[in-house]
């Protein structure tokens, strides 16, 4: 029997090459194509027993290549797909098509070798294929040591059923967080619900949540909804006091009763509460109940802000210009080297959030193929908030001086915040001298006093 022939579709040369050498090595046939015609061409005059298909290619992209061959019956061989990064639409659209796996760029050689090995040996097993593919297309993007780890502990998670209590600042994909745990957990294949707790006010709550029967007609409730799945509770500090107090008594029984009914319902979800970063001063202030977060924080992920990552910007950019190029028509662009430079350095308040509408309008507004820094420039707000915390404000984009005692001023004040508004003690601490540090505080214009008493 002869060696399986593989089809490596790629309009990057180096990749190509890549594959080919190693796959060669491993004693396959394997035969490059550049772009989508290629691969047409190659299909017609060879028979192929896999093929390697790279998502973005600028002729025609290849998921759209995939329903090509998909819809005229011409998919006689199993498919991997290969990107550094897919969306949720790529993800289902990919697995719906018959797709078998997903190989992440910069390729692995074990991961390439292993995939390829198991394409040929579980042709045609699709069911396989959306089991695999989806979760690989839906992890959040991020090569660095801290969005390694989140997927790690995303993964972990994924085999417990217990509910998972996601904080983080707004922007920061929570949402996509959810969608990844509900991916790869064993749940995957039934509903993932939303349930916006603003949208619940008293009057609705109980039909909400609970769902109503009249007459031997059910609504189902969110519980229902999501039954055998995931429900996700978005902004868990939004729902009311009374929506809380059902919520609890939910939980706590395990099963509830539809307004009407007379039979309990056993719950059979999965929860996912989110949360923002500050929850805990809700509780204090009693805008939301501490024994429902114990309850709900069986799991805890803590979602960090993109300047704590910042190392990961230049991927994400390129992720949302591919996305919104395939998702929304938009025209290619790429980001010069010194406009990534300087998102790289932004402190990105509104987090990835903001990050995906500033490539959206930089996409919108400008022409030419690369993204200058002096586009990125006009879009940044120069000027921050006056209240905005200091790892919030764009200290870059304010003059040497201005930025430095913006700097000096936050850091004393904060400082002088710890100290108990001591300046004795806050000299010992930032290491000044005493009477310097009074001088510095008035030219600031850092009123010491309003903080607490000086020690003598």
């Amino acid at each position: 029997m002869s060696n399986p022939h593989v089809l490596v579709v790629d309009d990057e040369a180096d990749i190509r090459a890549l594959i080919q050498d190693i796959l060669t090595d491993e004693s396959y046939g394997v035969t490059g194509a550049a772009n989508a015609s290629e691969a047409r061409a190659a299909r017609a005059s060879s028979r192929f027993d896999l093929i390697l298909l790279d998502i973005w290619m600028p002729d025609t992209d290849g998921i759209t290549l995939l329903r090509e061959w998909s819809d005229s019956g011409e998919l006689t061989c199993p498919v991997v797909i290969m990107s550094g990064h897919g969306t949720v639409d790529t993800a289902v659209e990919a697995t719906r098509l018959g797709a078998f796996d997903f190989v992440e760029k910069p390729l692995s050689l074990a991961k390439l070798l292993r995939t390829v090995e198991a394409a040929l040996d579980s042709a045609g097993n699709q069911a396989r294929a959306a089991r695999k593919l989806l979760p690989s297309l839906l992890a959040p993007v991020g090569r660095s040591a801290l969005m390694q780890g989140l997927r790690e502990r995303v993964q972990q998670y994924a085999g417990h059923d217990g509910a998972v209590l996601m904080s983080g600042e707004p922007g920061t994909g929570r949402s996509a967080f959810a969608r990844y745990l509900h991916g790869l957990s064993r749940r995957a294949g039934e509903p993932l619900t939303t349930l916006t707790a603003a949208s619940i006010s008293d009057e609705n709550c109980e039909e909400q949540l609970l769902g109503n029967e009249r007459g031997g007609e059910v609504v189902a409730g969110a519980f229902e909804r999501a039954a055998g799945g995931t429900l996700v509770i978005d902004e868990l500090a939004d729902l009311n006091a009374k929506g809380q107090k059902l919520l609890f008594g939910i939980l706590e029984s395990g099963r509830f009763t539809r307004i009407g009914g007379t039979a309990p319902v056993k719950v059979d979800v999965r929860i996912v509460a989110t949360v923002a970063a500050d929850y805990e001063a809700k509780i204090e202030a009693g805008e939301l109940r501490r024994d429902l977060v114990s309850r709900l924080a069986e799991l805890s992920l803590r979602l960090p802000p993109l300047r704590e990552y910042a190392e990961d910007v230049p991927e994400l950019l390129t992720y949302y210009v591919d996305k919104l190029v395939d998702a929304e028509g938009l025209t290619f662009r790429r980001f010069s080297v010194a406009a990534q430079n300087r998102l790289r350095n932004y402190p990105w308040p509104n987090n990835v959030r903001e990050l995906k509408n500033l490539v959206r309008r930089l996409l919108l507004g400008g022409s030419g193929e690369d993204i200058s820094l002096g586009e990125v420039e006009a879009e940044i707000d120069a000027a921050s908030p006056a209240d905005e915390p200091l790892v919030k404000q764009d200290l870059l984009a304010l003059p040497l001086r201005e930025a430095r005692e913006q700097f000096e001023r936050a850091y004393l004040q904060q400082q002088l915040v710890l100290c108990g508004g001591k300046v004795g003690q806050l000299a010992k601490r930032v290491g000044m001298e005493r009477t310097h540090l009074y001088r510095k505080l008035r030219s600031l214009g850092v009123d010491f006093k309003s903080v607490g008493a000086d020690e003598s």
